[in-house]
């Protein structure tokens, strides 16, 4: 690769970057009605038609943001930091480490929780890229890790309620202090969170 190559590599990261970047500022300040061509643009400070060079446009762009602008947890986050350790533990055990590793992931994702409340009220073509990519990133984890254990199928609906009940609390702890008398607030508020959802583990694991 000659000089004048690794530049336009270099600067095609760097504008792909800016692009990304802009996508998830404009969604967590405006919503999806707030992201266009050309408010991307703007906000990345680049030409337009290097949305479509480089994407194929919006939706491919917003697509690249769900992948690649730290968006949604990685498997290694779900897993707690380490996936042949967590391979290893018991059903029990993995319910639990994912279950905590899944608020904490979204707690510290601030813009994906304004993204995630705009959802709710502006679907459309935008909102189903990365609707898509949630959707495939968490069916590829249980895939990976539970599907294979003789309960894990079984648990599917289990789990899938658990994970709705977590984002909506989630969601709802930027608005809110407190749901049906449950404290939304602190790091110790969602400590009692977790310990709730263990409990409902071992329940419907002993009940299977």
């Amino acid at each position: 690769m000659n000089k004048s190559t690794e530049v336009k590599v270099r600067d095609k990261l760097i504008t792909s970057r800016r692009l990304v970047a802009a996508v998830g500022s404009l969604l967590a300040r405006e919503g999806f009605k707030g992201v266009g061509v050309n408010a991307v643009a703007r906000e990345a400070g680049v030409d337009k038609k290097l949305i479509y060079r480089y994407f194929g446009g919006l939706p491919g762009l917003i697509a690249a943001f769900g992948k690649e602008g730290d968006f949604w947890p990685s498997a290694l986050e779900l897993a707690g930091g380490d996936l042949k350790v967590f391979a290893g533990l018991s059903l029990e055990e993995k319910l639990s480490v994912f279950s905590s590793s899944f608020i904490r992931a979204l707690r510290n994702r601030p813009v994906t929780l304004s993204i995630m409340a705009w959802e709710m009220v502006e679907a459309n073509e935008l909102t189903g890229e990365l609707e898509t990519v949630r959707e495939r990133g968490i069916m590829e984890f249980f895939k990976m890790f539970f599907f294979s254990e003789e309960k894990g199928r079984e648990l599917q609906t289990t789990i899938a309620l658990v994970g709705a009940a977590v984002s909506y609390l989630v969601i709802r702890s930027g608005h809110i202090d407190l749901y049906g008398g449950l404290g939304l607030a602190t790091d110790e508020d969602w400590e009692k969170i977790e310990e709730g959802i263990q409990t409902i583990i071992r329940g419907v694991l002993n009940l299977s």
